[in-house]
């Protein structure tokens, strides 16, 4: 069995490498592109942290497969998956808005065992290896105590194809901020579950993510003392289908705002 801690050690220095990558790029991009629409961008700054995580992967780990938001390198024999989001938080990136993060999983026989999440900007790495705790630079971090609704700070995304499902999560959205002191919309899911983690925030939903987004956050929040699931509350998703994130004392609570008729749509549309 792999060391885990020292993977995670080295997804830390990894992540700190592609994240001053970014800051080096920041504020200087000379190439936007859209992918799947107007708001879903890729820069020369999401490329470059990319080929950087690729090659010191490759060069520590050459039998490791790499799933990665621009360019994976899947590995038929490989146990171990690296899933990587070079840039989470491209549009954010664009505007200099400084909520974004470099976020580096791996998985040993499809199950989570590291996760780093760097943002550069404000040098906070938020770390953790399997059955060792999470970690804000070096420091150990917790969920929150709060256990009603009524009294948690939420966190949200929302997807680029703005269809009815993107529709009908405002009126989600609605009812969590009706009950509870408010929900807040980032941009940067990996830093949302990340925070979760902390203790800034009680619970975090969202639907259409992708594997890159949370392997690692959701990893981080549930060795913080966390928990995660489907909407329903079953297992979830390791492709984001609908995350559901929370200190685990308003999970049933906000697993009940969902349980409405007029959200069946998402448990008929998604996955």
């Amino acid at each position: 069995m792999m060391d885990w801690r020292s993977i995670a050690e080295f997804a830390e220095e990894t992540a700190r490498a592609a994240g001053q990558v970014l800051l080096d790029h920041l504020g200087k991009l000379k190439d936007i592109r859209g992918k799947s629409g107007i708001n879903d961008l890729v820069t020369e700054a999401d490329l470059a942290s990319e080929d950087l995580i690729t090659q010191r992967i490759q060069n520590r780990f050459p039998d490791h497969s790499i799933i990665s938001e621009e360019n994976s390198v899947i590995l038929p024999d490989s146990h171990i998956n690296w899933v990587v989001d070079p840039l989470d938080g491209t549009t954010n990136f664009v505007h200099q808005f400084p909520e974004f993060a470099v976020s580096i999983g791996v998985q040993y026989q499809n199950q989570t065992v590291a996760g780093v999440v760097f943002n550069p900007v404000f040098n906070q790495c938020f770390s953790a290896s399997l059955d060792g705790g999470a970690y804000l630079n070096g420091s150990r971090v917790k969920v929150s105590d709060t256990s009603e609704l009524a009294t948690s700070l939420l966190l949200t995304g929302f997807p680029y194809k703005q269809d009815e499902l993107w529709e009908t999560n405002y009126e989600l959205f609605k009812l969590f901020y009706r009950n509870s002191h408010g929900v807040r919309r980032l941009g940067a899911a990996s830093l949302d579950l990340c925070y979760v983690a902390a203790g800034r925030f009680e619970g975090f939903w969202e639907f259409n993510l992708q594997s890159w987004d949370i392997c690692a956050g959701e990893f981080i929040l549930r060795e913080a003392g966390g928990k995660t699931s489907d909407w329903g509350g079953g297992k979830l998703s390791p492709k984001g289908f609908r995350v559901l994130a929370t200190n685990g004392k308003i999970h049933q609570q906000m697993i009940k705002v969902i349980d409405q008729p007029e959200f069946d749509i998402f448990r008929n549309s998604i996955g």
